[in-house]
């Protein structure tokens, strides 16, 4: 059967992954904290690496635990790429006066059924909301999507930026993207689709752990440090 005269579609693949995890938070929310991560789960980045698309253009936030992460995958063995642009509206929400706050202490004073540490529009204190994230994530991704249509393209980022990100690729419902887990080095993968008469984007595969699948490595990659439970009242 001929494809003659079918419209033309040009898809874009977008390949996210979560920094690897901070243990040296003391059980504290960071948000644009600029933190160390642990690298140290070789097995992890080998096959987060054998997932990844060769000959992609890489980015990340200006953070440096996703250049850690970044690096650690190359190390265990994916080919570097010549450079790996940093982009600052990829960072993490600013949390403002909630950085340093126990984390343990703060999600128990949330309301049942919460996904994030603020309402959609309610800035942290001294911070930004989920919505200014998203907004600047997604202007982000438009800017890229033109430079780079019809590429794969690897940015490694942060559990808010990549939940801003499924949250577009929904069609633009950020609170709907909330309700998704990003956990430490999973990939997340959002194909964005252009053509004359038609732009959209599909959802291949979110918060995908490819590790689990080793049969050396048989315990699920820790995602996060232990929580330290906050003082108790005398």
């Amino acid at each position: 059967m001929s494809n003659a005269g079918k419209p033309l579609i040009v898809t874009t693949r977008w390949w996210w992954i979560r920094h690897a995890p901070v243990r040296e938070d003391e059980g504290r929310i960071y948000g644009q904290k600029d933190l160390n991560c642990d690298t140290s789960d070789r097995v992890v980045f080998e096959a987060v690496g054998k997932i990844l698309p060769r000959n992609a253009v890489w980015y990340a936030s200006n953070l440096k635990r996703t250049h850690q992460t970044a690096d650690a995958i190359w190390a265990a063995g994916f080919p570097k790429p010549s450079d790996m642009p940093h982009v600052n509206a990829f960072a993490e929400q600013h949390l403002g006066e909630l950085q340093g706050m126990n984390r343990a202490a703060f999600y128990a004073s949330l309301p049942a059924g919460s996904h994030w540490l603020t309402g959609i529009d309610e800035p942290a204190p001294g911070g930004e909301s989920f919505m200014d994230l998203y907004n600047r994530v997604c202007a982000a991704i438009e800017r890229i999507n033109a430079e780079q249509m019809g590429r794969d393209v690897i940015v490694v980022a942060h559990g808010g930026t990549i939940r801003a990100a499924v949250a577009l690729a929904l069609g633009g419902q950020p609170d709907k993207g909330l309700a998704f887990d990003i956990d430490n080095c999973s990939v997340t993968r959002l194909d964005h689709l252009s053509g004359a008469n038609y732009t959209g984007w599909r959802l291949p595969m979110v918060n995908q752990q490819p590790w689990i699948a080793d049969a050396s490595h048989n315990a699920m990659h820790q995602p996060a440090g232990p929580e330290i439970e906050p003082p108790k009242l005398a």
